[in-house]
């Protein structure tokens, strides 16, 4: 069968959309799990953009070994120097070069002719090579660009040395029998396109562009642009669980398969969403909560005989976890470890000594410990930074005839400090506390709450956003307990942390 490249930009496009940025720390985890899902091109970011993303494609670069790392850069000579500086040190780098092709962009954006355009392509393609062995080359909207102007652009990108080109619908403008129409005019008139690979970039502002990604790859497409839950700008991009799992499911129909662990799937979704701070809606396909869900009776009765007459995939095959283990009060943490690497979860020793402290707790809480559960405390430990103020305790009272109080006890370098606040609501009362203790002055700019596990004992998980007072940068805090109170004091504080290590 075909192999299908697998290119990720969930640090790239996806960042972008509002409510998606990450710090550089949270950029690094994300492409290590990236790198465990098998991912075989992840662009880390736009160099030239600032220098915080410089830094972040930088590190990531160090970081990765199996996967291609990528920087996109505007066709202009500085960018294209900036983006090899920020990956030259990649086990295998490569630089994203673009260019607006279409008549609009060319008009009314760039304010300059096509044939412009086609020497800069000629020019810069060429000094991107002089740098870098490996260079994709996109044509900005190339979905409402002229076929045969296209074809002059590819023709002369292929000379100059690009062996990837790049094939974006740019305003998610187009349908899947015009992607796919064009593919094959393509592969028909570009002369030397044998001898790269094509690909596709599809946004969903249509909600099609998942559909048009698979009608590129039945016409012949060899790498799919993509990103894990779909983010990106505007409608988001073509959602990479959803296009791997398609092909995975029908692969008799497209015969082609990619190198994707399926299995990490799951994983991944849930770690950009904890990172991020956004939930998944419930019917996201792949990865959302009901995805694998029958309430009607015709459907319950039917997965009870066999699962194929309602599931076309089964939970496990992208590493939603079926209880097999009751876990409880007397379990051990060898045990514990053993079922978290059979997870997925590499955990220092340092760690792992904290997730079995966090998880004694909660035994004390909750009679049965479910694999869901594990998971949350392992993503949970991820999500932690160095801890400068680390929860004592805490006090609330509140009700519908007095005003809700708070009273927070934390403590910084072995010192405990307290303080007190009245709020709109027991959970406004503590976070002025916490306010009141740090003296940071943050913005809370979002606030959710969702429940991690099922029944009556469920831990919850919270997720804030915290606008610095001295910038413009978002953090995002998590907590997790079976008290949602508590949960959203950890979350505050864990964002607090994240404040104070952006600032050292």
């Amino acid at each position: 069968m075909r192999k299908i490249t697998i290119f990720d930009t969930t640090l790239r496009d996806g960042e972008q959309a509002p409510g998606y940025s990450m710090n550089i720390a949270e950029k690094v985890e994300m492409a290590r799990q990236l790198e465990a899902l098998g991912v075989d091109v992840m662009e880390a970011g736009f160099a030239a953009s600032s220098p915080e993303d410089f830094e972040s494609i930088r590190a990531i670069a160090k970081n990765i070994k199996k996967a291609t790392v990528c920087s996109l850069s505007r066709l202009v000579r500085e960018d294209i120097t900036r983006s090899y500086e920020a990956v030259k040190d990649a086990a295998y780098p490569r630089i994203h070069v673009f260019i607006a092709t279409s008549d609009i962009h060319i008009m009314h954006k760039l304010k300059t002719t096509r044939e412009d355009i086609l020497s800069k392509v000629k020019e810069l393609v060429a000094y991107a090579k002089s740098l870098c062995k490996d260079i994709e080359f996109s044509a900005e909207d190339a979905s409402r660009s002229d076929w045969d102007y296209l074809v002059n652009i590819f023709e002369a990108a292929i000379d100059s040395g690009a062996n990837v080109i790049n094939v974006p619908d740019t305003v998610g403008y187009t349908t899947p029998d015009e992607m796919y129409a064009l593919i094959n005019y393509l592969k028909e008139h570009v002369k030397g396109i044998d001898r790269v690979d094509i690909s596709v970039h599809c946004h969903n502002d249509l909600g099609l562009a998942v559909a048009n990604t698979l009608a590129a790859v039945r016409a012949g497409a060899k790498q799919i642009e993509c990103t894990i839950n779909g983010i990106g700008e505007r409608a988001g991009n073509a959602a990479l669980e959803e296009l791997v799992m398609a092909i995975n499911t029908k692969k008799d129909y497209y015969n082609c398969e990619t190198g994707i662990e399926t299995r990490q799937l799951f994983k991944t979704s849930r770690l950009l969403s904890s990172i991020t701070g956004v939930p998944l809606y419930p019917s996201k396909p792949i990865v959302g909560s009901n995805a694998f869900a029958h309430e009607a009776g015709i459907h319950q009765h039917g997965v009870i005989n066999n699962p194929m007459t309602y599931e076309i995939m089964s939970p496990e095959s992208i590493g939603i976890i079926q209880n097999r283990m009751v876990l409880g009060k007397h379990s051990g943490k060898h045990a514990i470890e053993s079922r978290l690497n059979e997870l997925g979860y590499e955990l220092s020793p340092e760690e792992m000594e904290r997730i079995f402290a966090e998880f004694k707790k909660l035994t004390d809480k909750k009679k049965t410990i479910t694999e869901k559960d594990l998971i949350a405390l392992a993503g949970a430990e991820k999500m932690s930074d160095i801890e400068t103020y680390v929860l004592e305790g805490f006090t609330v009272q509140s009700g519908s005839d007095s005003s809700a109080t708070s009273s927070i006890r934390l403590v910084k370098n072995g010192e405990v400090y307290m303080d007190a606040a009245i709020g709109s609501g027991p959970i406004d009362a503590a976070f002025k506390a916490i306010e009141r203790i740090t003296g940071l002055g943050n913005e809370l700019v979002n606030y959710t709450i969702q429940s991690v596990t099922e029944g009556e004992d469920a831990l919850g998980e919270v997720m804030v956003k915290l606008k610095r007072k001295d910038g413009e940068d978002t953090v995002t805090g998590h907590g997790l307990s079976t008290d949602i109170i508590e949960a959203s004091i950890k979350a505050y504080v864990n964002g607090v942390n994240k404040i104070l290590a952006f600032r050292s």
